[in-house]
């Protein structure tokens, strides 16, 4: 199908559009696809804004403030929720990318660690267990616990870091002392000793190393092969008003993800990255990570990442429904949501691979007929089989070799939820039950 043909099937009912985003590479789907014009392309004039906090994005969205934006994973369903403040129906039906997060510490915390067990250098699965010895005994001689920042509740980097905490024994709510800082400031909150580490996007970790302030300790790939990064959020009623529009902009970033994935763009998306009104720091630190084999070294030993950063391959894009069910399993595990929803209704109310699949239809991208399925159960590189069609995947493994099946979501829970969220099981079995 030609350009033409797309465009005489595509009309948006609003033009002009003013979409937010926070200073991580990941924007780079947002920034390319103006860039390029591939907005224009489909009668969109768009307008990027540079926030400074994902409780900003989330809350000029709900007003009307920004038409959409570059959002964490979990916003979309916490917001619709009416966790953290805000309550306004919320949906995605784009993932930006996936991976893309680390966990980097002090220079001090990371040498007590490499005291305790050398082999996190080389094996960075190790460094949780190596952390709860550092806890034990700071704990044991009377000292305050270890400070480590995350970039918001609702977020994947909140997530991982606990679920890497928790492979250990940690208890990330008694053990360390957990707070929120937007991206762009962890580097100085390192550097100034207010925090031991944090986990957050690039290309925050690798401007930790390149300014000596601390050293990537294990990666979000490393706790979760290719878990899901950011999202494009709307409201519903945007969405509603404006099914149009919101078909062209989801045209423009496939073809912009897509562009991007490729080896031999990346230094070229390094390049508009670096520009102030994107992030606005050296095309050299942000390859670090974005020249598609993340390598980042740990007392000098190379730890080599080739999928650190994946926006198009292993179907991406696609709004995987069990990772919201999966990041619904965390709100509950982690106590940040108590009530009793109905946990299916809630995903696919949020997720929408219905309206991604119009998308990739109208560009003749091949898209699962499944909005499910399972989470670890693959170690390495793997082919999904869907009736007369096949995708190249990604491993998807848990670094402590759990399997997630949405289907049995409640049957997961039980695995981690202790004491009186028992009840709360034996309550969220009234509202769900297996497909």
């Amino acid at each position: 199908m030609t350009d033409q043909e797309i465009n005489n099937q595509i009309v948006p009912e609003k033009t002009d559009l003013k979409l937010g985003f926070i200073p991580l590479t990941d924007c780079c789907v947002l920034a390319v696809a103006s860039e390029m014009g591939l907005f224009k392309k489909y009668g969109l004039k768009v307008e990027l804004s540079r926030e400074a906090s994902w409780a900003n994005i989330r809350d000029k969205v709900c007003v009307g403030a920004l038409d959409g934006a570059h959002m964490l994973a979990g916003i979309p369903i916490a917001t619709t929720l009416g966790l953290g403040f805000t309550k306004k129906p919320m949906l995605t039906a784009f993932s930006m990318d996936l991976n893309g997060n680390a966990v980097t510490v002090s220079n001090d915390l990371y040498e007590r660690l490499l005291a305790i067990d050398h082999k996190i250098a080389s094996d960075p699965k190790r460094s949780a267990k190596a952390l709860k010895q550092v806890l034990d005994e700071d704990k044991s001689s009377g000292k305050p616990p270890l400070t480590f920042a995350m970039v918001y509740p609702f977020s994947n980097h909140n997530y991982e870091i606990r679920y890497w905490m928790a492979s250990a024994g940690i208890d990330p709510d008694h053990d360390v002392r957990l707070m929120v800082i937007p991206p762009q400031y962890m580097v100085d909150n390192l550097k100034a000793g207010h925090i031991d580490g944090f986990c957050v996007g690039e290309p925050w970790n690798s401007c930790a190393v390149k300014e000596s302030a601390g050293k990537i300790l294990i990666t979000g790939y490393e706790i979760w092969n290719n878990s899901p990064e950011k999202v494009f959020g709307v409201t519903h009623e945007w969405a509603d008003k404006y099914p149009g529009t919101h078909l062209a902009l989801l045209m423009a970033l496939l073809e912009s993800a897509a562009w991007i994935d490729k080896p031999e763009n990346r230094n070229a998306v390094a390049d508009i990255l670096a520009d102030e009104k994107y992030i606005g720091i050296s095309q050299d630190v942000i390859n670090m990570s974005m020249a598609g084999n993340f390598q980042y070294t740990a007392n000098g030993a190379p730890v080599s990442v080739p999928d650190f950063n994946v926006f198009h391959r292993y179907l991406a894009n696609f709004p995987w429904c069990s990772h919201a069910s999966w990041i619904i399993a965390q709100m509950y595990r982690w106590g940040q949501l108590e009530e009793y929803i109905d946990i299916r209704k809630t995903v696919e109310a949020v997720y929408r691979p219905d309206i991604y699949r119009q998308a990739a239809d109208q560009l003749g991208l091949k898209h699962p007929s499944s909005n499910y399925k399972n989470e670890g159960e693959h170690h390495t590189a793997w082919t999904m089989q869907d009736n007369d069609r096949e995708f190249s995947m990604g491993s998807d493994s848990y670094l402590d070799g759990n399997i997630f099946n949405p289907d049995k979501l409640l049957e997961y829970m039980s695995g981690f939820i202790v004491n009186h969220m028992k009840v709360q099981l034996k309550e969220l079995e009234k509202f769900n039950h297996s497909p």
